[in-house]
């Protein structure tokens, strides 16, 4: 299964360690759906892991692309994409991609999106909170891919990203 078509813009645009998060994911679905271990689980935010992971690169790309970040901060350890994307937070990025990023008519503004993505597919999935113990349903699960898919679908439609849809601009982080 292929939740990104191959010869996509967005497939394009995802450098070779994130595609391989994808096709790990997509593997994972293929698993559950086909040996049907899903009677069996209680949980399945591990379907959700691999691809909040290459949200998580995607977003780094997208921001360096759209100059919110620095090649620095990039590949430093120290950038917090959760508290770009927060609200309380955002104002001058939010400048930044009312000029950059148009969102298709009748949609929340990209902004609005990656944010709401980034907590519903990350946060309240990662995160343990003893008051409100979450677990996934396999079709909670599909519906958080499908919002992390969808999002980064929307965001290089949406950005004016200045690069050819392939990932030239940032070189691999993972060594041959």
């Amino acid at each position: 299964m292929n939740l990104i078509e191959r010869d996509s813009w967005l497939w394009g645009y995802l450098q070779p360690e994130i595609q391989d998060l994808i096709n790990d994911g997509e593997i994972l679905i293929d698993f559950v759906r086909n040996n049907k271990v899903g009677s069996m689980m209680t949980d399945y935010s591990f379907i959700v892991f691999p691809f909040a992971k290459a949200y998580e690169g995607f977003l780094k790309k997208l921001f360096l692309d759209l100059k919110i970040i620095k090649h620095e901060e990039y590949y430093g350890d120290e950038i917090r994409i959760g508290r770009l994307l927060n609200p309380r937070y955002q104002r001058e990025i939010r400048n930044v991609f009312s000029k950059k990023c148009k969102s298709a008519v009748g949609k929340k503004p990209i902004m609005e999106q990656l944010w709401a993505v980034w907590k519903r597919g990350r946060n309240l999935v990662f995160h343990y909170f003893p008051h409100n113990f979450r677990k996934l349903s396999y079709e909670e699960s599909m519906e958080i891919v499908d919002e992390i898919i969808t999002t980064m679908h929307a965001s290089v439609a949406g950005c004016k990203l200045n690069n050819k849809p392939v990932p030239e601009d940032v070189t691999s982080i993972v060594q041959p």
